[in-house]
């Protein structure tokens, strides 16, 4: 019985955790002149084991990929592959399911990362909520540096900066 009651906790605890996670992200690369330059960039972002689908606009130069549910989404990978397949990311916007997810200082973790909003202002999110990543490597020099803070959070993964 014990064993069981355990096992409900668990249960319950793993999908509420779920529910909180990237669903989508446009992706802005930068240094695409051609079809073969998309599709090179297209092929290698699908290696990613947490990307489902991604259709891309080639007048724009954007990908809208689309994450797969209940797996741990990896920005960094992201970025890496767009510069392994030899172009930048320009722009990173992503949603972001934030049910159950606890904002405390402007900062909430999913994935073992922390997420700082640089300005949240102390808003309340719920629900689906559009976010956009400005690191270096996911949005021009000129945002990186209007965002451009020295956080040091407890953690043990790495610290996002992302703007509403």
């Amino acid at each position: 019985m014990k064993t069981l009651k355990i096992f409900f906790i668990i249960f319950i605890a793993s999908i509420s955790a779920a529910k909180a996670q990237f669903t989508k992200a446009e992706l802005q690369v930068s240094g695409l002149t051609c079809s073969m330059c998309s599709k090179a960039t297209e092929k290698s972002l699908h290696t990613l084991n947490f990307i489902g689908d991604i259709k891309a606009d080639l007048n724009r130069n954007v990908f809208v990929i689309t994450f797969k549910k209940d797996v741990p989404v990896n920005l960094d990978q992201i970025s890496k592959k767009v510069e392994g397949a030899g172009f930048f990311v320009n722009n990173l916007k992503a949603t972001f399911n934030f049910d159950n997810v606890k904002i405390n200082d402007n900062a909430f973790t999913y994935g073992g990362n922390s997420y700082h909003l640089v300005n949240g202002d102390g808003k309340t999110l719920t629900g689906s909520v559009a976010v956009t990543i400005v690191d270096k490597g996911f949005a021009p020099a000129s945002v990186y540096k209007k965002y451009n803070t020295t956080d040091k959070a407890e953690t043990n993964g790495r610290v996002y900066h992302i703007s509403i």
